[in-house]
């Protein structure tokens, strides 16, 4: 659980970065390099554990849904909006994650739901208000989708990794880098022009950033700690990143911030991973049979 409030952190410097920096490039071609930065690192893993293909394949699609999808979204709706209210439509992923639990398991653990609902007011309680009305639905509606993409990615990851036990993280996530990185090549490939494709010497420093410590470093260790919490505490941290970002703002860039909100925020969050774990760990789910290649 730590880990991921740690990983929430690092997240909120993400949205100012790509807003200010990466706004006039086009976003499937962002998306594209911070993936493939992310892909480079891991590479040199794919071949550290043999996959059934099946299996290789299934965790390369879970990675093309949860990054590569999620980010082409997720990036184009920075053309609409602006980075704060990007943010504050990031808020309904927890409800996202504990339906697509519930659907699943055909059975909704109101605690677990109840611990969604509380992350969502928390997070609500801290972002700005005042959101521009142009353009503002099709934003909305780029970053729903983006939600549910990394909502369906990290419960489908949850559901798998039990049955992979025996096969190391770093593997792992190696093919779901993999999955992200060709997803959104094969968007960008003819979307954009790479020849007039020429970020300055600053952005490149953005880019390696997201690529290599957002992304590589981030989504690993996030990715690496939500098997080994339930469903309603994953839910709940996937906000935890809003109040976090305006903490960090007030305290690291001397921004201002309403310190009651931010107070009850924090409170609520912790209320919610609170009500999510006094539930116990969730029932595991049948694991997905890995069969080694002959």
């Amino acid at each position: 659980m730590l880990l991921l409030l740690a990983v929430s952190l690092l997240w909120a410097f993400s949205p100012g970065l790509i807003k200010h920096f990466l706004g006039d490039l086009p976003s499937p071609a962002v998306a594209t390099v911070r993936l493939g930065l992310t892909f480079l690192v891991f590479a040199p893993f794919l071949r550290s554990a043999r996959l059934a293909r099946s299996t290789a394949v299934w965790l390369a699609a879970i990675g093309a849904l949860q990054f590569g999808v999620m980010y082409l979204l997720y990036l184009q709706a920075f053309r609409f909006l602006q980075g704060h209210e990007v943010f504050l439509f990031t808020i309904l992923t927890p409800l996202y994650v504990v339906l697509l639990d519930g659907a699943l398991n055909n059975r909704l653990r109101p605690r677990h739901g109840l611990a969604a609902l509380l992350s969502v007011v928390g997070a609500g309680l801290v972002v700005p208000r005042g959101v521009g009305t142009a353009d503002v639905m099709m934003g909305f509606l780029l970053v729903q989708g983006a939600n549910l993409c990394f909502a369906a990615g990290q419960i489908a990851y949850h559901r798998t990794r039990p049955a992979l036990a025996h096969l190391p993280d770093h593997a792992l996530f190696a093919w779901l880098a993999l999955g992200g990185f060709a997803a959104t090549a094969v968007v960008a490939g003819p979307l954009v022009r790479w020849s007039t494709f020429a970020p300055t010497g600053e952005q490149w420093l953005v880019l390696a950033f997201l690529g290599l410590v957002a992304s590589g470093g981030g989504f690993f260790l996030w990715n690496r700690a939500l098997p080994k919490v339930n469903p309603g505490t994953l839910a709940a941290l996937n906000n935890a990143k809003i109040p976090l970002g305006v903490a960090l703002a007030l305290l690291v860039f001397g921004e201002s911030a309403d310190l009651p909100r931010l107070g009850a925020s924090l409170v609520l969050l912790a209320a919610a991973v609170w009500l999510a774990e006094s539930a116990g760990a969730a029932s595991p789910p049948a694991p997905r049979r890995e069969n080694k290649e002959p």
